[in-house]
């Protein structure tokens, strides 16, 4: 009879080793900043400066990587 209970816990151990190698956590991508609304206006770039997209402009008009401060059609 010993030897069962034996055999259940080494059954029991070899389950649970097995769960907790399955549960692993992937390691992390990377993920996009994100900017709550405070900053994003507190860092809005003056004309002139560099920018990647329209969003990072005070003017909201980024062109050829500069903020600017009209649009060229005007």
């Amino acid at each position: 009879m010993h030897w069962w209970k034996a055999t259940l816990v080494v059954l029991l151990c070899t389950l649970l080793l097995s769960q907790a190698q399955a549960a692993a956590v992937p390691a992390r991508a990377a993920r996009e900043r994100r900017m709550t609304p405070f900053w994003r206006g507190v860092s809005l770039r003056p004309v002139g400066a560099s920018c990647r997209d329209n969003s990072e402009c005070i003017t909201m008009l980024c062109r050829k990587n500069r903020c600017f401060l009209r649009t060229a059609a005007e």
